[in-house]
């Protein structure tokens, strides 16, 4: 089965100093980066996904701004595909399902931020455009957030975010696992 990697939202605004710094960013660039190798390495299909704000008030990834950039662990080379969406699904007008079509890929593997916002958006939207799905879950990162009064940790979000995403959108599984299995 014909693979691709989906590299989402790892601009500068999500680590330490940007405008919304998320919790474990750095971590999960890092493994962000072992798969953009292991993909490299065996010229596989891959596609960096950057959102830039278009929504009035927007306070991160402002276009034209250092933490719209991708960051610098996970840096697009010059034959590398960046698909831009102004939307939380990766798929939502852009042209990332058509480019996919063309290259035969049935499955896809996920990673970058925010997992409870644009790896649970693409994910879901992959599933219902019928590819196979995997997402790394530590290759994935979150914020703590806020629901009723309550302060909810980005570690139980990420958990219940990936226990959502695994039956029956994707198969969740860490990086050292994902690359064990290829």
């Amino acid at each position: 089965m014909k693979q691709a990697l989906i590299i989402i939202d790892v601009q500068n605004d999500y680590f330490a100093g940007g405008t919304m710094e998320l919790v474990a960013m750095d971590e999960a660039a890092l493994n962000c980066q072992k798969l953009l190798q292991s993909f490299r390495d065996e010229s596989e299909t891959l596609f960096h996904i950057q959102h830039i704000a278009t929504r009035p008030g927007a306070t991160f990834f402002v276009p034209d701004t250092p933490g719209c950039e991708i960051n610098e662990k996970v840096q697009p080379r010059g034959d590398e595909a960046i698909v831009v969406k102004h939307f939380p699904s990766a798929f939502r007008d852009t042209e990332l399902h058509q480019l996919l079509q063309q290259d035969g890929i049935e499955e896809l593997v996920i990673c970058g931020a925010m997992t409870h916002m644009c790896i649970d958006t693409t994910t879901r939207a992959a599933f219902d455009l019928g590819y196979q799905c995997r997402v790394i879950s530590n290759a994935c990162a979150t914020r703590d957030l806020e629901f009723d009064g309550r302060t909810v940790r980005a570690a139980k979000v990420q958990a219940a975010f990936m226990a959502a995403l695994s039956v029956p959108f994707a198969k969740v599984s860490s990086t050292d696992q994902f690359l064990a299995e290829r």
